[in-house]
């Protein structure tokens, strides 16, 4: 437990202490948000703020990580937290390159989407092939080959080439889903703090009842639950420390080096966990933000109407009157409530599980 309070507290501290510097930086070098003419019209004023803050929130994840397990922790850097934490780098780098050539450019548009989904490709590939390898000493490798909810469903079996590419489309799906929901000032940092919070929970717990240690009913059989709790809870101090500065009225954003980071952490984080499913509930809010989106382009494409004034939805929100710090709130609760319904069904299953 001390290991996970280290990481999150110098994350935090680090993210807070950090970003001021950034927002000196990216405004002395002109690197200030373009916005879509077509958004709400009250957006236009935060043109300029600077952007790509997503850097302190990865520079403060890996600062936590590595000091907690300088000082604190007893054993080594393992296998499933670092893949976790390469992911979320290698994704942040694509933000990175896209978000630069928005500012260089000025203009909305990054990278196009090929190439976007070209580095979303490269970083789930190698992610999911080496997830495979790393076993310990019980042979238990980070991921596995069948999808998951709260443990692994064993009639569902992907195969090695089939778990490369389920890695793949989970990885996108995420990393576009978080990519979407930040849109208002603090949405997406308040909300992936949360989520961040219940996997904190999800693998301290699994960790308590590791089939390893402790082989009872309603045990779990994953690599490194307490490695991978402490590099949640390092994202945690990082995206809390960031949301102090990002809060609105918001001093610069995360960009897509932050929404892509993020979005591939709680894609590993699920995967190292077995608990892909069950981040879809407690990850809801950016799944409802994703489905907006998917829903306006199929009905307009069919019928040449909308079902929503702007998508993502919380546009729809703010087109209807409701003010961005009413919208936000609102949805920070939708994501509260998401995340304490998913750690529900987790505790709910160990009980059965466990015959309690």
């Amino acid at each position: 437990m001390s290991t996970i309070l280290v990481a999150s507290g110098i994350a935090l501290l680090a993210s807070i202490l950090f970003t001021p510097y950034l927002i000196r930086l990216f405004t002395r070098q002109g690197f200030g948000q373009e916005i879509r003419q077509e958004g709400p019209h009250s957006h236009q004023s935060k043109r300029g703020t600077p952007t790509m803050g997503g850097v302190a929130i990865l520079l403060a994840t890996w600062s936590g990580y590595l000091v907690a397990h300088l000082t604190v922790t007893r054993h080594g850097i393992t296998a499933s937290a670092l893949l976790v934490l390469l992911l979320t780098t290698v994704l942040g780098v694509v933000g990175f390159l896209d978000d630069l050539i928005k500012v260089r450019r000025q203009r909305n548009l990054g990278l196009n989407k090929t190439a976007k989904l070209v580095g979303q490709l490269v970083a789930a590939v190698l992610f999911g092939i080496l997830a495979m390898g790393f076993r310990d000493s019980d042979g238990i490798s980070p991921a596995s080959i069948h999808l998951s909810f709260v443990r692994d469903v064993a009639v569902v079996s992907f195969g090695v080439v089939g778990f490369v590419v389920f890695s793949y489309l989970l990885v996108s799906a995420w990393s576009n889903a978080v990519n979407l929901a930040d849109g208002l000032d603090g949405l997406a940092a308040g909300a992936a703090a949360m989520v961040l919070v219940t996997y904190v929970i999800v693998s301290f717990w699994q960790y308590t009842q590791d089939c390893t240690l402790l082989p009872v009913p309603g045990c779990y059989t994953v690599r490194d639950p307490l490695d991978v709790a402490v590099v949640a809870a390092a994202a945690v101090g990082g995206c809390i420390g960031f949301l102090w500065w990002n809060a609105p009225p918001a001093k610069i954003f995360m960009g897509d080096t932050g929404s892509l980071a993020i979005g591939g952490l709680l894609a590993g984080l699920s995967v190292v966990t077995r608990t892909e499913l069950l981040l879809v509930v407690i990850g809801g809010l950016f799944v409802v933000e994703a489905m907006s989106v998917v829903i306006q382009v199929a009905v307009f494409r069919t019928t040449r109407r909308r079902p929503f004034r702007m998508a993502p939805f919380h546009h729809h929100f703010e087109l209807a009157g409701w003010p961005e710090t009413t919208v936000i709130i609102r949805f920070w609760l939708l994501a509260a409530i998401c995340c304490a319904l998913g750690a529900g069904v987790f505790y709910s299953e160990w009980l059965t599980a466990a015959g309690g």
